[in-house]
C-alpha cells in the first residue's frame, strides 16, 4: 500500500516537472519570435529610411546652371525645403531603428542567454533532487525485501527446529544444531527489521524534505523566473511604443517645416520672376507707314518703323523674313557667341554682367595669391635660410600672365556691356517717351538734323530680326575687338548752325565718349539737352558753345522744356 501510494506521488510530480519543461522552453521560444519580430521591424524602418533618403537625393537639383535658375523660383525654394526636411525625416526612422536595436534586440538577445542558463540550473537541480529520492526510494525497497526474505527464513528456521525437537529420533546434536540455526535466522530477521526501520525513517525524512522544500523552492525559482520573463516582454512593448513615440516631436517639426516650405510659395513673386528672367529689352515698335504705290513717290519712313535700311534691303530681295521681336525664335543653340550677341538686349545684358562678376572674383583671387607669394618672397629676401627668393619668380610670373589675360577679357566683355547698355533705353526714358509713338508717324526723316550719321543701332525702334542676329554674329566674328563694334559719328553737325536748347539734362553716370561724335560727361554733370532720343538710344547734348555730342540717353536725366514737348 506503501508502495502503491508513493509510487503515484512520484510520477505525478515527475509529470509536473515535464509540462514545467516544456512551458519554461515554450516561453522562451515566444521570447525569441518577439525578438525576431523586433529585428524585422528594425529592417523595415532601416529600408525605408534609407529609400527615402534616395529618393531625396535623386530629386535634389543638380550642380548645374539650371540650379541657380531655379533657386529664384519660391516653388522650388519650398521643394529643395520639402526634400531636406524628409530627408531629416528619413533620419528619424534611422533613430527608430537604432534605438529597437540598441534598446530591445540587443537586451532581449542578452536576456535569452540569461534566460536559457537560469532555466537549465533550475531544471537540473530538479532532475538532481529527482534522482535523489528515487535513489532513496530503491534503497528502502531493497532494505524492505531483505527484511521481509529474513522474517521467512527465520519462520523456516523455527519451524523446522520444532519439528526436530518434536521427533524422538533424531538425536540431541542434531535439535542442538536446528535450535541454534533457527536463533541465527531470527537474529537476522531482528537485525533487518531493525535496518528496514532506520532506512524508513531516514526515507520519510528525505521524502518530506523533498516534497514540502526542496521542489517548492525549485517551483519557485522557475516561477519567478517565469514572471521575469513576462514583465521583460512587457517593458519591451512599451518601450517599442516610446521609440516611436519619442521621435515624434522631431517628425512634427519636419512635417511643420514642409507646411511652412508650402506656404511660403508665391505666385506673384515667381510670375515677376519670370518677367524678369526673360525681359528682352526692346521696345515695341511703332505704325507701319502706309505705302501708296499708285503714285511714283520715294517712301519716307518713320523713326518708329521696322528696321530702315534693313527692310529696304529685303525688299529689294524679294524676302519678308521680318518678323517682330515677340516671336523671334533663337536658332543660336547651345551656349552662343562669346558676346551673347544671339540673346536680346536684357538678358545679353545680364550675361555680360555675370560674366564679368566671374572674371573680376577670378582677379581677385589669383591678385590674392600673388599677395600672398610676394609677402613669401620678401620673408626670404630678409631669411635667406628659410628659402630662396628666386624659386618665386616663376609662380609670380605665371600669375601676372594669368591676370594680364583676365584682364583683357574684362576690358572685351565691359566694352559688350557699355555696348549693350548705351543702346537700351533707361526706364524713366521709356515713360518719357510713352506717348511719342502716336506723333512719331507724322515725323519726317528730313528734320532730323542727325539722320545722316550712322546709327550705333541697326534698328532705330529696337525691332530685333533674325538677320539682326545673324549680321551680329558676322560682325562680332570678323572684328572681335569690342571696342571698334560701336560706330562712329561723323561730324557733319560741327558745319551746321547751332541748334536750339530745347531742355537739360543730369548725367546719372560717367560716360568716356570715346568714339567720333560722343561727348564724355560726368556723373552729376548739368548739360543742356538740343535734340532729344530719337528711338536710336543717343540723345544730343551741349556743355557749352564749343563742347556737344551724343551721349546715351539711358545715362542721363532729361528735362525737357515745355515748349519742346508740345511741339
Amino acid at each position: 500500500m506503501v508502495e502503491e501510494r508513493m509510487g503515484d506521488c512520484w510520477s505525478h510530480t515527475k509529470d509536473q516537472f515535464d509540462n514545467l519543461e516544456k512551458h519554461t522552453q515554450w516561453g522562451i521560444e515566444y521570447l525569441e519570435k518577439y525578438t525576431k519580430f523586433v529585428k524585422e521591424r528594425s529592417e523595415i524602418e532601416t529600408n525605408y529610411a534609407k529609400q527615402i533618403r534616395n529618393l531625396s537625393k535623386k530629386y535634389q537639383p543638380k550642380k548645374n546652371s539650371r540650379e541657380e535658375e531655379e533657386s529664384k523660383y519660391t516653388f522650388c525654394r519650398a521643394f529643395l525645403t520639402t526634400l531636406n526636411e524628409l530627408n531629416d525625416y528619413a533620419g528619424q526612422h534611422e533613430v527608430i531603428a537604432e534605438n529597437l536595436t540598441s534598446q530591445i534586440i540587443a537586451e532581449l538577445s542578452r536576456y535569452l542567454q540569461e534566460l536559457k542558463s537560469e532555466r537549465k540550473s533550475h531544471f537540473h537541480e530538479g532532475r538532481k533532487a529527482q534522482q535523489h529520492i528515487e535513489s532513496s526510494w530503491k534503497q528502502l525497497e531493497s532494505c524492505k525485501r531483505k527484511f521481509e526474505r529474513d522474517c521467512k527464513e527465520a519462520d523456516r528456521a523455527q519451524q523446522y527446529f520444532e519439528k526436530m525437537d518434536a521427533d524422538i529420533n533424531v538425536t540431541k546434536a542434531d535439535v542442538e544444531k536446528a535450535r541454534q540455526q533457527a536463533q541465527l535466522r531470527q537474529q537476522m530477521a531482528n537485525d533487518s527489521k531493525s535496518d528496514y526501520s532506520s532506512y524508513l525513517q531516514k526515507f520519510n525524512q528525505e521524502q518530506n524534505e523533498h516534497y514540502f522544500t526542496v521542489i517548492p523552492n525549485i517551483f519557485q525559482k522557475l516561477q519567478d523566473m517565469e514572471e521575469k520573463r513576462i514583465e521583460r516582454i512587457g517593458v519591451c512593448m512599451k518601450t517599442f511604443a516610446d521609440v516611436d513615440r519619442q521621435v515624434l516631436p522631431i517628425v512634427g517639426k519636419c512635417l511643420d517645416g514642409m507646411t511652412k516650405a508650402a506656404e511660403s510659395i508665391e505666385p506673384k513673386s515667381d510670375s515677376k520672376q519670370v518677367v524678369e528672367s526673360y525681359k528682352s529689352g526692346f521696345e515695341p515698335p511703332g505704325d507701319v507707314e502706309f505705302e501708296d504705290y499708285g503714285q511714283a513717290m520715294k517712301r519716307t519712313a518713320s523713326d518708329t518703323s521696322l528696321s530702315n535700311s534693313r527692310e529696304a534691303k529685303e525688299k529689294s530681295a524679294g524676302k519678308s523674313k521680318g518678323k517682330l521681336w515677340p516671336f523671334i525664335k533663337n536658332k543660336n543653340k547651345g551656349s552662343g557667341p562669346e558676346d551673347f550677341s544671339h540673346l536680346p538686349p536684357e538678358q545679353r545684358r545680364k550675361k555680360l554682367q555675370g560674366k564679368l562678376d566671374e572674371l573680376n572674383k577670378d582677379i581677385q583671387k589669383e591678385m590674392d595669391q600673388r599677395d600672398a607669394l610676394t609677402k613669401m618672397k620678401d620673408v626670404y629676401v630678409k631669411n635667406p635660410q628659410m628659402g630662396d627668393p628666386t624659386s618665386v619668380d616663376p609662380r609670380l610670373t605665371e600669375i601676372g600672365q594669368n591676370i594680364e589675360k583676365l584682364q583683357f577679357e574684362v576690358q572685351k566683355f565691359e566694352g559688350w556691356l557699355a555696348e549693350v547698355e548705351e543702346r537700351m533705353p533707361s526706364k524713366s526714358d521709356t515713360h518719357r517717351r510713352s506717348g511719342l509713338y502716336e506723333t512719331q508717324n507724322n515725323t519726317t526723316v528730313g528734320n532730323n538734323c542727325a539722320q545722316d550719321r550712322e546709327r550705333p543701332l541697326s534698328s532705330p525702334d529696337g525691332s530685333y530680326t533674325e538677320e539682326q542676329n545673324s549680321e551680329t554674329q558676322v560682325k562680332a566674328n570678323i572684328n572681335p575687338n569690342p571696342t571698334s563694334t560701336t560706330p562712329e559719328f561723323d561730324d557733319e553737325f560741327d558745319d551746321e548752325e547751332a541748334l536750339p536748347t530745347i531742355g537739360t539734362c543730369k548725367a546719372l553716370y560717367p560716360f568716356e565718349g570715346h568714339n567720333e561724335g560722343t561727348i564724355a560727361v560726368a556723373e552729376g554733370e548739368l548739360l543742356y539737352v538740343i535734340e532729344e532720343d530719337k528711338g536710336d538710344g543717343w540723345t544730343r547734348v551741349r556743355r557749352n558753345e564749343d563742347e556737344e555730342g551724343y551721349v546715351p540717353t539711358s545715362y542721363v536725366e532729361v528735362f525737357l522744356e515745355t515748349n519742346a514737348k508740345d511741339s
